[in-house]
């Protein structure tokens, strides 16, 4: 039995993995500079203001800042959810050596800059590392989150991006291209 894991795994063409490490870095740079822009935005035009409707009874922007998940679930756990997005980075980073797939380039490239965006706020948000409250601005339906949980660009990607996923495993598309 060999000692590395993914020895037994169909080595990946070098170009192809490139292109797909490329693919995932982009998408996850772009996901990760869209929400640090529109938070800070955010922040600075919509605190302590009434929330502003852009489409009435559809869209509406609004500040919240979230301790926990959708619909502030798992307040007391924001430590736990942080390090679930510590993993979950780990995790992309780890298997993007196998990366032939421009789908599931994509997929974690848009879960990956949602995770590390969300993972900012928990480390450097107050009340302070591993405890910081998410910043969260768009909602849908009510400007309050009652209807649907108010968002950001980093959930965005991370349930775009979590489709995207399910779809290609779904498919039987591997992560190096192959069909399982």
């Amino acid at each position: 039995m060999s000692a590395d894991p993914d020895a037994s795994e169909t080595p990946v063409d070098p170009v192809v993995r490139r292109r797909g490490v490329l693919l995932l870095a982009g998408i996850s740079g772009t996901v990760l500079a869209l929400d640090l822009i529109t938070k800070i935005a955010a922040v600075a035009t919509l605190e302590g203001e009434e929330p502003i409707t852009v489409i009435d009874g559809f869209f509406y922007l609004t500040l919240l800042r979230n301790p926990g998940a959708a619909w502030s679930m798992a307040t007391g756990y924001t430590w736990v959810l942080t390090l679930v997005a510590v993993v979950v980075v780990g995790v992309i980073i780890r298997i993007a050596r196998r990366l032939a797939s421009t789908g599931w380039a994509v997929g974690l490239g848009l879960v990956l800059g949602g995770a590390l965006g969300n993972l900012i706020d928990r480390f450097f948000r107050s009340p302070g590392p591993m405890r910081g409250h998410v910043v969260d601005m768009l909602a849908a339906f009510s400007p309050d989150g009652s209807i649907f949980p108010v968002f950001n660009i980093a959930d965005s990607g991370i349930v775009c991006g979590g489709i995207l996923l399910v779809l290609m495993a779904l498919r039987g598309i591997e992560i190096d291209g192959t069909r399982g």
